[in-house]
C-alpha cells in the first residue's frame, strides 16, 4: 500500500478577503482534506487575516513585500512532507489534494508536481481560449528555457526536502516571478512532472483592465535574466545532462525503482505525527520575516 504522506496547502495573500474565503471553501470540500492550511499575510489591510482564522488555517505573517518572500514564509512554516500551493483566488477541484498525494507516493523519484487551470470567471467564450494562451505561452518560453517543464505557482507541489534543498538560494525579490525562480532551483537537481489530474480553477485578473498584463512579462524576462549567464539555455541544459549521466552511474541498479517502504498512515495518527513535526520545526525562518499566529477561534 502507498505511503500517505501528510500534506500542508500554502496561500499567499494580499487583499484578497472575498477570493481567499471560495478558495478556503474548497479546500475544506477535498476528497482528501489537507492537514494543515497556511495562509501568509503579506500585508493585507482587508479581512484576509479573519478570514484565515475563521476557516481554521494557520496564519503566518510575511512583512517582507512580494509574493516569493510571502511563498517562501509557508514554505518554511509548512510542517507536512509535501507542500502544495496555490492562489488566493483560484478553486480547487474535489479530488485536488488526493491527487497530488497520490502522485507523490506513486513517484518518490519526483520532487515536484505541477496543473495546469481553466479561468471560472470572466467572458465565458473566452476563458478556454485565454487559458490555452496564457499557460501555453508560459510553457513555450520557460520550458526550453529551462530544459524542463516549468512550476506554475497557481497549482504546483513540491516535497518538503526539496524545498529544504534549495531554500537558501531562491530570490525574494517582489519584481520577479516566485514559480519561475522556483522553477530554476528545483529543476536543477530535482525532476519536475506535469500533473493534469490536479485540477484547478483561477481568476482571469491576469487578463482584467488595469492589472497591467505587461508587467507580468517584464517581470517573466527580469526572472529569467537573474539566472544568467550560469543558467544561460545551452550551459544549463549541458551541466544537467552531465548531471544525470554521473547519477546514473553511481546509482545502484536494484535501487533506482524502489517504492517508499512506509507504511501507509491512518488516519488517527495524522494528527499526532502532524504535531510532533510542527514541535521540531516550530516556525518560519526570520530570513523572510514571517511569524505564526495561534488561529484558534
Amino acid at each position: 500500500m502507498p505511503d500517505t504522506p501528510l500534506i500542508s496547502v500554502v496561500i499567499p495573500v494580499k487583499d484578497d478577503d472575498t477570493e481567499l474565503a471560495r478558495c478556503l471553501r474548497a479546500l475544506t470540500q477535498q476528497t482528501r482534506p489537507a492537514d494543515e492550511v497556511i495562509v501568509v499575510d503579506n500585508g493585507s489591510t482587508d479581512a484576509s487575516a479573519e478570514v484565515a482564522r475563521a476557516f481554521g488555517a494557520r496564519l503566518v505573517r510575511c512583512e517582507t513585500p512580494g509574493i516569493p518572500a510571502a511563498s517562501a514564509a509557508g514554505y518554511d512554516a509548512a510542517a507536512g512532507e509535501i507542500i502544495l500551493r496555490l492562489d488566493a483566488d483560484c478553486v480547487p477541484d474535489a479530488s485536488w489534494t488526493r491527487a497530488m498525494a497520490d502522485a507523490f507516493a506513486a513517484r518518490p523519484d519526483v520532487s515536484a508536481f505541477t496543473g495546469g487551470a481553466r479561468f471560472i470567471d470572466g467572458p465565458r467564450a473566452l476563458r478556454a481560449p485565454l487559458a490555452t494562451l496564457y499557460l501555453g505561452a508560459y510553457a513555450a518560453v520557460m520550458a526550453p528555457t529551462l530544459g524542463h517543464l516549468p512550476l506554475f505557482g497557481s497549482n504546483m507541489g513540491m516535497r518538503r526536502q526539496a524545498w529544504l534543498g534549495i531554500r537558501s538560494r531562491v530570490h525574494l525579490d517582489a519584481a520577479l516571478h516566485d514559480d519561475m525562480d522556483l522553477s530554476f532551483h528545483l529543476g536543477e537537481r530535482g525532476r519536475i512532472r506535469h500533473l493534469p489530474a490536479a485540477r484547478m480553477g483561477m481568476s482571469m485578473r491576469p487578463f482584467a483592465p488595469g492589472q497591467a498584463f505587461g508587467h507580468r512579462a517584464v517581470r517573466g524576462v527580469r526572472t529569467v535574466l537573474v539566472h544568467f549567464p550560469r543558467d544561460f539555455p545551452p550551459v544549463r541544459w549541458t551541466r544537467r545532462a552531465l548531471r544525470r549521466v554521473g547519477a546514473s552511474r553511481r546509482l545502484p541498479e536494484h535501487s533506482r525503482s524502489q517504492p517508499d517502504p512506509r507504511r501507509s498512515l491512518g488516519e488517527a495518527e495524522r494528527p499526532a505525527r502532524l504535531a510532533r513535526i510542527m514541535q521540531a520545526h516550530p516556525g518560519p525562518s526570520e530570513r523572510v520575516g514571517g511569524r505564526t499566529e495561534s488561529t484558534t477561534p
